[in-house]
């Protein structure tokens, strides 16, 4: 199509009858029929070189090769509160940067200015008249004469108050929520605190060790164990995981805790203390937001005759116990068949019963570390029950307090790869003195 010549001067439609153009100050609906209307419009389009360089929304500046400078717009002048005559001849751009930009435009930014013939978008200050701080963007290019040979350096200087304005707000908003998280993680930590006990009960003839691996410090997470005194020369023991995390979840953690020690008092066989459990549980979150949780409840009671203990477990859809013997073997007490806890209005408890004899160890944990994340080698990506019952041989015969801590460097090796909070629980019966120094 063709164009006109009021379109090539871009002012399509301008000072003709019935013309659209959209200009600022007025002229909206094209109303520029008088020759003094069209002669003002026309003077606005024909700024000057000259001006367009003094007034640009920009700093310029153009140096020699050693950085005196030549040539500054008013623009620059006036951000910076000096003079033209202060300047021309007088002073070195580097003159114009705080000390640390100083610095950086010497040891980097002339360099590579030198190098590459141009350097964009440098977050450098300028010092002002007064002694305030002006953050500009600098990109600085090279002149080269037809023979090539550098002539003089063009810079370019951008306003940067406002973007500095929001990288301030924005690390400050940074720090806020670091502290808020600090601030949450500590409650986590201290909220997790409360729902485990602070010491385990010493058990006359008996070896405890404990451990806890948090998998995210973020979160309060729902393991739970504990070892505590019922009648005369009985103890009580459990281990378990709620579903879910947060505070939610530690209220039903809190729950269950308390409801498996008073259930204990008052009726300590391990069938009916997880019958109890799965009864205010089912009661108490048998809503829209269903709450459950999977649990080994133990009954210990000495063994006088032949020394070590009787235990009693029962479990509620927990992974099993492993039981390291002195002579070495180990192998999962099963406990098939049971059923999580508050699920049901009547849920199958598991049960099973052993004599420890003395060098005997069992392990208690939770599912956190079976299905910890692992570098998948044949297809296998969980490190599972088959791998951790390996796992127990290598360590067999061994002690409680060994084999927590083993499971310690084990679970660091998984690293992220722990996605879930693991509680562990080992008791162990040592052998008598006479049998330890053989």
């Amino acid at each position: 199509m063709g164009t006109s010549g009021d379109e090539e001067n871009g002012v399509a439609g301008l000072g003709r009858p019935g013309g659209t153009g959209q200009v600022a100050g007025g002229w909206g609906n094209g109303d520029l029929g008088s020759s003094d209307d069209r002669a003002q419009f026309s003077a606005l389009l024909e700024d000057s070189v000259e001006d367009l360089y003094e007034h640009a929304p920009c700093g310029y500046l153009s140096t020699l090769l050693d950085g005196r400078i030549a040539k500054v717009n008013t623009t620059l002048l006036d951000w910076l509160g000096y003079e033209r005559d202060d300047l021309l001849g007088r002073r070195h751009f580097s003159d114009l940067l705080t000390v640390g930009g100083r610095l950086y435009h010497e040891t980097h930014f002339a360099p590579l200015l030198g190098m590459q013939g141009e350097v964009s978008g440098i977050a450098l200050e300028l010092k002002a008249a007064d002694g305030s701080r002006l953050p500009v963007l600098v990109t600085s290019t090279v002149r080269t004469g037809r023979d090539g040979r550098p002539l003089l350096i063009r810079t370019t200087l951008f306003d940067a108050r406002d973007r500095r304005a929001y990288e301030t707000e924005l690390l400050r908003a940074r720090k806020e929520a670091e502290r808020e998280r600090e601030r949450l993680q500590r409650l986590a930590a201290t909220l997790q605190k409360t729902l485990l006990p602070p010491t385990l009960a010493n058990v006359p003839g008996l070896d405890v060790s404990a451990y806890y691996h948090i998998a995210s410090v973020d979160e309060v997470g729902g393991d739970f164990y504990d070892l505590f005194p019922l009648a005369e020369g009985t103890w009580g023991l459990f281990l378990g995981d709620v579903c879910g995390k947060g505070a939610a979840a530690a209220a039903v953690t809190s729950l269950t805790r308390y409801t498996l020690r008073a259930a204990a008092v008052y009726n300590p066989d391990p069938d009916a203390v997880l019958r109890n459990l799965n009864t205010v549980l089912n009661h108490e979150y048998n809503g829209a937001d269903p709450r459950f949780c999977t649990v080994i409840f133990g009954l210990l009671t000495p063994d006088p005759d032949r020394g070590g203990f009787h235990i009693t477990l029962a479990s509620g859809g927990h992974p099993p116990a492993l039981l390291m013997r002195a002579d070495g073997t180990t192998d999962y007490l099963p406990t098939p068949g049971g059923q999580l806890i508050g699920v049901l209005a009547d849920a199958h408890i598991a049960t099973t019963a052993v004599r420890l004899a003395p060098g005997d160890t069992l392990l208690l944990h939770t599912d956190g570390l079976t299905e910890a994340h692992v570098n998948a080698v044949d297809g296998v990506d969980r490190y599972g029950d088959d791998a951790l019952l390996d796992f127990a041989r290598t360590l067999a015969p061994t002690t409680a307090s060994a084999t927590v801590d083993a499971i310690r460097d084990l679970l660091d090796t998984f690293g992220s790869g722990v996605d879930d909070d693991t509680a562990v629980l080992a008791i162990h019966v040592p052998r008598p003195p006479s049998e330890e120094l053989q």
